[in-house]
Order: C-alpha cells, then structure tokens, then sequence
C-alpha cells in the first residue's frame, strides 16, 4: 500500500514551467486540458484580464488558496503552479497561470502528475474555477 501511495504522488516537474514564453504542450493523454492546446479535446478557452495583471493574479490566488487539498508551489508576477492533491489517494495535479500582459489573458494548464484518465477531473476544476474568477468580471 505505501508503495501504491508513493508513487501515485509522482515527482512532477518534468512538464511543468515555461518553454518559448508558453505552457508546455498536454502529453496525448486525456487528463490534461490548456488554453494553449491545439486538440479541441484538451482546449478551455483563457480567462480576460481584470483590469490589471495584479488584480487577476490576487483573484486566481484568492480562489485556488479557497479551494481543498492545494498547495502553491511557486509563484512569480507572471506565473503560478499549484499542487492539487485527492482526498483518496493523494494523487498530485499540476495546475499552472501565465498572465500574458500582450494579450491581457491569462493563461492556464492542468495535468494529472501521473496515470492516463482522470475522469475529467482536471476539466471539472478549471470550469469552477473559470466560473470562479468570471463571477469578478465587469
């Protein structure tokens, strides 16, 4: 059991971060979605600034910092990375914000650290949180 425990956490890190001023690209699995995919099966749409970068960033923090079992694991003035973890198992999902100031968007990716399916989970929670933040839309 400690064995199943352990490495359902995973290490993470290894797709995470920036490449060429974007998100890294989702793995062909479906338990990762990003506004910067290309599949329309991996797609959500990004979330309009509000008014200012620092005021979109103190909104996406106010809601992951509200929401169960996170944990920010980094955090500059043009990225977040927060750690999800489940209730049952422990299992670890990556959910990343680039805030692109050219573009007034921000920008957002969310994987499960390891497995292939994730039933949706990951879509589930950037819905909420998408709703979350647009509920602060003008």
């Amino acid at each position: 059991m400690a064995v199943i425990l352990t490495s359902a956490s995973g290490t993470g890190g290894e797709s995470l971060g920036l490449a060429d001023g974007k998100l890294r690209p989702c793995p062909d699995s479906p338990n990762c979605v990003s506004t910067q995919s290309q599949s329309k099966r991996q797609a959500m749409d990004p979330l309009p600034y509000l008014e200012t970068r620092e005021k979109s960033r103190e909104r996406i923090l106010t809601i992951v910092e509200s929401m169960k079992r996170t944990k920010i694991a980094e955090r500059t003035e043009s990225y977040i990375h927060v750690e999800f973890r489940s209730a049952l198992w422990g299992f670890v999902d990556d959910v990343e914000f680039l805030f692109d100031d050219a573009a007034r968007l921000v920008h957002f990716r969310s994987a499960s650290r390891t497995g292939y399916y994730d039933f949706g989970v990951n879509r589930r929670r950037m819905k909420q949180i998408s709703e979350k933040y647009g509920a602060a839309l003008p």
